[in-house]
């Protein structure tokens, strides 16, 4: 069985600051922005003004289409090119990811399991009742994505399959247990460390 290394799996995690950013920055950048919505000038109709300037006693407007009117344009609304990502630098995602592992470890959640599979998915998911995950959402980290494991995992709704050097705060905190197989895990270890493989 190999060991857990410290300086990823070890750290004392007593201020969540950093995690926060990162999972927020996760969330942010994942975000879309599609909504949009119709300014005075988009909206149909209006053309006409609705009742003459002077003489009636009433304010005087000059389109229906304005925004405190009903069916009116939206002041100040979506207009689609809203950008929400937050920049978040690569040490300091490293550090929050391997605060993560340390926090799944603490919780004995962290598992070293190498589970081969022809590609079917009784394989994946009797080995998941083994290991009594199977009612547990499971993040498994592996070193490539084989099209054998995809194939194999991609029916189980309460898995996520991660290559090693694409783990995330997000995942990992969202995630009953972690399984890492063996090259995964040395993978791993490389990429948070900045080691070069061997």
């Amino acid at each position: 069985m190999a060991e857990l290394n410290k300086d990823v799996f070890g750290l004392t995690v007593d201020n969540h600051e950093l995690l926060k950013t990162a999972y927020d920055a996760y969330l942010a950048n994942s975000r879309s922005s599609h909504a949009k919505t119709l300014k005075r000038g988009e909206v149909r109709g209006g053309g006409k003004k609705p009742w003459k300037q002077k003489g009636t006693g009433r304010a005087r407007f000059g389109s229906t289409r304005n925004p405190i009117w009903r069916h009116g344009g939206v002041a100040f609304g979506r207009t689609g090119e809203e950008n929400f990502t937050k920049k978040i630098s690569k040490s300091a995602k490293k550090i929050a990811v391997r605060q993560a592992l340390s926090l799944k470890n603490a919780e004995n959640a962290v598992i070293i399991q190498s589970i081969a599979t022809t590609g079917k998915t009784k394989e994946i998911a009797k080995a998941l009742k083994n290991l009594k995950l199977d009612d547990k959402r499971v993040l498994m980290v592996v070193s490539e994505k084989a099209p054998e494991v995809l194939r194999a995992t991609n029916n189980i709704a309460n898995l996520k399959l991660v290559r090693a050097t694409y783990l995330n705060v997000f995942d990992i905190l969202n995630a009953d247990a972690v399984i890492f197989s063996e090259t995964a895990l040395k993978t791993t270890e490389n990429w948070l460390l900045d080691k070069e493989e061997a």
